[in-house]
């Protein structure tokens, strides 16, 4: 995570720094949600604009891609087994690095193309298989959009990070990373599942969201502003 200024009481971003490459040699389970279902070989061909990029996401907690995909009447839920030996995976914990990873996939630091900060965000992608790290879910995408829109600190939207507990996923980047994965099962969701998840999802949405603008107030005088960088 950034160092933090303990004088200033905030993240000095002079001192962001690059997240890891790890290895190890664990077999883990993860979920996968597609709207239509899996057609030939697993590929990392998701749209740009994902939050760590072009990849073929994953998730740790099968709740999490039920809701992006319940609004779809062929969506499929996809258990499935990884083999993370061999691979050399960017890891990136919940912090302003995070939050700038996903916020230059996502097309909001165009402001700061040709710096310094943005050229080093953007090796964060290279040279690796793999990037595991938090999720930017419904609730985290207005935290966010509140933070590069300067209406609130990098204090205010690490504690929201904190505090809103996203679960983590893993996105192959890579053909070799893609190769390791074996699916499990296969899951089709009916009208009825789809239903309730729908109710679910904004449920979850409202809370999140009431719960991340306490945090905001309570940082509102804390910490640096995104233009401040």
């Amino acid at each position: 995570m950034a160092e933090v200024n303990a004088e200033a009481n905030h993240l000095d971003p002079l001192f962001i720094e690059t997240p890891p490459v790890i290895k190890c040699n664990e077999i883990i389970t993860l979920y996968h949600g597609s709207r239509e279902g899996i057609h030939g070989s697993i590929a990392p061909i998701s749209r740009n604009r994902c939050d760590f990029g072009k990849g073929f996401y994953m998730g740790t907690d099968r709740s999490q891609p039920l809701t992006l995909i319940c609004n779809f009447p062929k969506a499929r839920l996809y258990t499935l087994s990884i083999d993370l030996s061999d691979l050399a995976i960017r890891k990136i914990d919940v912090g302003l690095e995070w939050a700038l990873f996903v916020a230059y996939h996502r097309g909001k630091m165009e402001a700061a193309k040709g710096t310094l900060l943005y050229g080093r965000v953007k090796s964060w992608g290279k040279d690796c298989d793999m990037v595991a790290g938090y999720i930017a879910n419904d609730r985290m995408f207005v935290v966010l959009d509140r933070f590069f829109n300067g209406e609130i600190t990098d204090l205010a939207l690490i504690h929201s990070l904190s505090a809103l507990k996203l679960g983590k996923q893993y996105v192959a980047l890579t053909e070799k990373a893609c190769s390791k994965i074996t699916i499990l099962e296969e899951q089709r969701l009916s009208q009825e599942q789809r239903m309730r998840l729908k109710k679910e999802s904004e449920s979850n949405r409202k809370k999140g969201i009431a719960l991340a603008e306490e945090i905001c107030k309570r940082y509102r005088r804390e910490g640096m502003f995104f233009d401040e960088m």
